[in-house]
């Protein structure tokens, strides 16, 4: 057993602490079992990893919620044993994936800063039977000193009947003064979020905690299993040039400051490349309003361009997380992170004027958007909370590849197989091929500006053959469709494995 005596600063706690086994046995199926982890950060590793082994030999099914995707001791070990009966609000693993599009698990694809107060109400059949936390230290009061993420951990112990802390001692004592915790009021008594840039604070270090409501205290060693990040290729620089060119005319067109409005940047591969492209760039003190904080910031603090981040998460590469704790006492300086339904707040992002990046699976000639389904029907990971910041941001840019599996799709489609975001809420499209600035355009503009700057040159013929064919046969209608056309380029995927003709 991992000696943690010295985390747990309150004395009276410490009788509280067993194996994962003994807090595992505590879960009954059918409980609704809510934990932290925000992306495969700040997760609970133990217990669930107990949890999967008992059901492996006991069948049953809990409903598990989290902040986000969780790493492969809690999705990936219940999802193997098919131990999730209902699934909220994110997520990213293989195994779980495969069984919520196999009808395995009910999955609620949700906007990240409404998946709090949505389980408060108890919308989600009854509260929270048990909480389990990570934590680095429990505090003298009892209170939870949160890891690399916070997600939803605050508002659940707060709902929580009974909380389970695991206390990880691979995680930096460092941490503790990182998080700022603050909970909203539900309506009618909610009040403003008095956040006016992005290194305010106004909540506490620590998640608060009565101490009554800690069953148990679960030792844990394993590491945080974050996700690689592929290598910043070419097309992922074409689109990061692009953007930084957008806004560098923003900066001279006097819309924006010479240091831009705080940006935001989703997860991934392009999205951290995007990032990246920042520090080759003239601009300077820039300030972050996100999600997740991923390597490319910490190059951008490297190179002395980022003034501060706020986040809900760190949710870097392994080599990143280790340079992250090599570097914590420089890092922590810029970086604050926060519950979820802060961080994601559709009050804070139009007040303070975020930039938002994001990524799609698909966009369509008209500017909607599709990035959680494949061919509209099977779930990729979720709308994550690219909805939270898309249609509240000052500037919301969508980038994808043009193409996919290996040139066979076009990613720019004449009508997306499932929208998450209307064309209303999306002002770029960037692709490799280019940008297309949407703003003050209308439907049929748009289509031609989508067409000639985003779609690849295999499919544009394509796409501007549907889209003049489609106007000529709606007489030049405010939406012009094909209707046994629009996703006739899907059934063809489908049916021949590309979308070519």
């Amino acid at each position: 057993m991992v000696d943690i005596l010295d985390r747990v600063r309150n004395k009276e706690l410490r009788s509280k602490i067993v194996s994962a086994e003994e807090a595992a046995a505590y879960i009954k199926p059918g409980m609704n079992v809510a934990t932290s982890g925000f992306t495969p950060s700040g997760y609970v590793k133990a217990v669930p990893t107990a949890l999967a082994k008992r059901m492996e030999k006991e069948p049953f099914k809990i409903n598990l919620w989290t902040g986000a995707s969780t790493g492969v001791e809690e999705d990936g070990a219940l999802a193997k044993v098919n131990g999730i009966a209902k699934r909220m609000p994110y997520q990213t693993n293989k195994e779980l994936r495969n069984r919520i599009n196999s009808g395995d698990v009910d999955y609620l694809d949700m906007h990240l800063s409404e998946s709090a107060q949505f389980a408060r109400y108890g919308y989600m059949g009854g509260g929270v039977d048990v909480a389990i936390v990570e934590a680095c230290a429990i505090t003298e009061e009892g209170n939870i000193i949160p890891t690399t993420s916070l997600g939803n951990a605050a508002s659940y112990v707060q709902q929580a009947d009974v909380v389970i802390v695991e206390v990880n001692a691979t995680q930096p004592l460092e941490l503790e003064g990182m998080h700022d915790v603050y909970v909203p009021l539900d309506p009618p008594h909610r009040l403003p979020i008095p956040i006016v840039k992005p290194n305010d604070r106004i909540g506490t270090p620590y998640i608060p905690c009565n101490p009554d409501k800690i069953k148990f205290i679960v030792p844990c060693d394993v590491k945080d299993h974050t996700r690689p990040l592929g290598e910043i290729d070419d097309n992922s620089k074409h689109m990061s040039h692009f953007i930084i060119d957008l806004l560098d005319n923003e900066i001279k067109e006097g819309r924006m400051p010479a240091n831009l409005l705080p940006l935001q940047s989703g997860v991934g591969n392009v999205a951290n490349a995007v990032i990246h492209g920042f520090v080759e760039s003239d601009l300077k003190d820039l300030s972050v309003y996100t999600e997740v904080i991923q390597d490319g910031m910490f190059d951008l603090i490297d190179a002395g361009k980022l003034s501060f981040a706020s986040g809900t998460a760190l949710s870097p590469s392994p080599e990143g997380l280790e340079r992250f704790y090599k570097n914590i006492k420089e890092y922590r300086k810029h970086l604050v992170l926060r519950p979820e339904e802060i961080s994601n707040s559709p009050e804070v992002a139009r007040r303070i004027g975020v930039i938002a990046m994001n990524t799609a699976i698909e966009c369509d000639i008209y500017g909607n958007v599709n990035s959680t389904h494949i061919m509209g029907s099977k779930m990729m990971n979720g709308i994550g909370g690219s909805g939270d910041f898309a249609r509240n941001a000052y500037l919301t840019i969508f980038c994808t590849g043009s193409t996919a599996k290996g040139g066979k799709i076009s990613s720019i489609v004449p009508f997306c197989s499932h929208i998450d975001h209307t064309e209303h809420d999306v002002d770029i499209i960037v692709t490799e091929q280019g940008l297309a600035d949407l703003r003050g355009l209308s439907p049929r503009k748009r289509a031609r500006v989508v067409i000639e700057k985003c779609a690849h040159p295999d499919f544009k013929p394509m796409l501007l053959d549907y889209f003049e064919r489609a106007d000529a046969a709606t007489k030049h209608a405010q939406t012009p469709h094909l209707l046994n056309e629009a996703l006739s380029w899907h059934q063809r995927f489908l049916e021949t494995g590309t979308m070519k003709k």
